[in-house]
């Protein structure tokens, strides 16, 4: 019989420490910890699933911090319910054994699930914009390095001889002009002016 405790680290959430020193004081064997940006997935709390044995209890923080609405409520309680799983809900005051929480009534247990969709979207949607901002600035730092690289490219390419048109067509620019704006930018001193014909060209990138 093993004793497991889960963490689903959502924003907001800040009573991480006193909860693990709760479940080791109660006991459990293994603590899992899920970051944030794997909300949608939760590959560790589906692992602890997958390991869970007859007789075996889990301690979550809250029931909305687990499962992401009823449907999934169901499943969970129709497996633990199989296996004879006890389940520990701290912050709902939840015990399936009735020891730990005499208090709590039918009641409560009752307005508990009925709030779990509601908290449950309000953790998907501040979980959901931090991935987005995740991936707006891992975009942003990729962008940031490819123009890096293709203004090293063009210094190395300029000091080493290389004609100002083979510069520019390897560069993706769609003006001469732009190469030397590079070039400068980057302190190098020009020796070669542009063409008659670039001239002409629009500053455009």
């Amino acid at each position: 019989m093993a004793k497991t405790g889960y963490l689903f680290l959502a924003k907001g959430y800040k009573a991480r420490e006193e909860d693990i020193a709760w479940m080791k004081e109660f006991g459990c064997d293994e603590i899992v910890v899920e970051e944030g940006i794997q909300e949608r997935l939760r590959p560790q709390w589906r692992r602890l699933l997958t390991l869970l044995k007859k007789n075996d209890e889990i301690v979550v923080t809250s029931l909305s911090n687990v499962v992401r609405g009823i449907r999934e409520l169901g499943v969970f309680l129709d497996l633990c319910r199989a296996y004879k799983i006890r389940i520990v809900s701290i912050h709902d005051r939840i015990d399936t054994k009735d020891e730990l929480f005499p208090d709590t009534t039918a009641g409560s247990v009752i307005d508990t699930i009925s709030r779990i969709s509601e908290e449950s979207t309000k953790v998907r949607r501040s979980e959901g914009r931090i991935v987005r901002n995740l991936k707006s600035e891992r975009k942003e730092r990729a962008k940031s390095a490819l123009k890096m690289d293709r203004e090293k490219m063009i210094v190395n390419m300029y000091k080493s001889g290389h004609a100002l048109d083979d510069i520019w067509k390897v560069s993706g620019y769609k003006s001469r002009t732009t190469v030397f704006r590079v070039l400068k930018r980057n302190g190098v001193e020009l020796n070669r002016r542009p063409s008659s014909s670039s001239d002409n060209e629009s500053n455009q990138e």
